[in-house]
């Protein structure tokens, strides 16, 4: 993930701030996550959005530096406690399995005292080489999707 992620695109900032890793034993994506006080949802703690949107971008990263050119069809969260801002949690996401284009990817999230606060498991569909191709020059050319799917001048 670089300048351009939704998620760690302001290392800087104060809502996340996510360093990856790639780990070599097993090729599992490892993520250091911090959660500033402009992720905040209930008093205290991280939004759930914001560790969805983590386990996201993990997960999805998992599966790019596997190989697989893909988007998200589904995410299902489980949280199972709150997360305290300020935090340094751990966030790893690999791949379970692969069938076709279905790319079926795990991830969790863990708190500094290793209690596993998420989990989730996708499914992420791998883009044919021809809408990628489609897609990277529309990005390149400053065309965006606008509402009700029509192309829109940036």
């Amino acid at each position: 993930a670089g300048a351009r992620s939704f998620v760690s695109g302001d290392p800087g900032g104060d809502r996340l701030r996510v360093r990856y890793f790639r780990r070599d034993r097993d090729g599992a994506v490892v993520a250091r996550v911090w959660f500033g006080p402009a992720a905040e949802g209930p008093p205290g703690h991280a939004h759930g959005g914001s560790i969805v949107a983590v386990l996201d971008e993990a997960m999805g990263g998992a599966a790019w530096i596997a190989g697989h050119a893909v988007v998200a069809r589904r995410l299902e969260t489980t949280f199972h406690r709150m997360v305290e801002l300020g935090c340094v949690a751990t966030c790893t996401a690999a791949i379970d399995r692969v069938e076709g284009r279905k790319v079926f990817v795990e991830g969790r999230l863990h708190g500094v005292d290793g209690e596993l606060c998420a989990e989730a498991q996708g499914l992420f569909i791998e883009l044919d080489d021809g809408r990628l191709d489609a897609l990277r020059e529309r990005a390149k050319a400053g065309i965006v999707v606008g509402g009700g799917g029509l192309p829109t001048e940036k």
